[in-house]
């Protein structure tokens, strides 16, 4: 399985176009040692010609133009298979109205995710005058993750649920029990190898720690470094996990958890412009790095 990481930040980018923060400052005027990153993204094949994308972010266009695997050839013919989507934030879903030329458009997704799609961004009222959209189910148990004309892909796909509010714009519909997030555990059919994709992780269930140590790459949520970072700042009056994302550090952060699992490369991802581990020396960086985890970038790859 071929796994390429598109874009590493949360919503907004980085530096995000309206923050002067320390890291946003730093992106702006040292782009080559602090690198700049678009909303998270990533995408995955299993013969490095057929791809699917693991949510669609605002910079999926751009994503798309910097992976030359994902230009069309020939004329108006794309390699992109399907999206998949874990939740329906704005982040993770709003690249779906720049795919609009792309006809059909394959999505898959939880009843849950789907519903907020139409409901609450209007998606297929929006799309349909432009394109096909096709619905697929995501599985609770592994099941074939089918191409565009519903061959086999070689890879196996399966949603696992994780606790977790509606998107903001549906806080109306707030149930923390229908599958409003999921991680994506996508494995190749022939090596067994696996990937495990938690861009948002509001908490850490117990289930969690065994999920992890069976994959072979574990991409997961590294929003915030600890759970005051937005109060802190002035930017918010909310916690990390009152946004919905389990702070790094902190004796229930996710790198606590993670230290403890040593059977699989761990990449952090969808991590905010506030957070200090996009600065290459400092101590967070270090600390993560040290317990043996990894910062994505942009353009990162990885073959399992």
């Amino acid at each position: 399985m071929y796994v390429r990481l598109l874009g590493t930040a949360a919503g907004g980018g980085f530096p995000q176009w309206n923050c002067a923060c320390l890291c946003c400052s730093k992106a702006r005027s040292d782009p080559n040692t602090v690198k700049p990153r678009t909303q998270s993204s990533v995408v995955v094949s299993a013969d490095g010609q057929n791809w699917f994308i693991l949510n669609a972010s605002p910079d999926i266009t751009l994503q798309i133009e910097a992976f030359p695997r994902l230009h069309p050839h020939p004329a108006r013919h794309t390699p992109i298979q399907a999206v998949l989507i874990t939740n329906a934030d704005l982040d993770h879903a709003l690249g779906l109205f720049l795919l609009r030329e792309h006809s059909p458009l394959v999505l898959y997704t939880t009843p849950t995710t789907r519903q907020t799609l139409i409901e609450g961004l209007g998606i297929e009222r929006i799309l349909s005058p432009y394109t096909q959209l096709i619905w697929r189910l995501l599985p609770h148990i592994p099941q074939p993750l089918l191409l565009a004309d519903e061959s086999p892909s070689g890879l196996l796909v399966q949603a696992i649920d994780l606790p977790g509010n509606p998107p903001r714009y549906r806080l109306q519909s707030r149930d923390a029990s229908t599958e409003h997030i999921v991680a994506l555990s996508l494995t190749d059919a022939k090596t067994g190898k696996s990937l495990l994709y938690l861009p948002d992780l509001p908490c850490w269930p117990d289930s969690l720690t065994a999920e992890c140590a069976r994959c072979d790459l574990l991409l997961i949520d590294g929003t915030f470094w600890e759970e005051q970072e937005m109060i802190a700042l002035g930017f918010s009056n909310r916690t990390a996990t009152q946004i919905g994302h389990l702070p790094i550090s902190g004796h229930n952060g996710s790198l606590s958890h993670l230290m403890a699992i040593r059977t699989c490369c761990k990449v952090y991802v969808h991590i905010n412009n506030t957070n200090p581990i996009l600065i290459p020396d400092s101590y967070q960086r270090r600390i993560v790095e040290t317990a043996g985890c990894l910062v994505g970038e942009d353009g990162m790859e990885f073959v399992l």
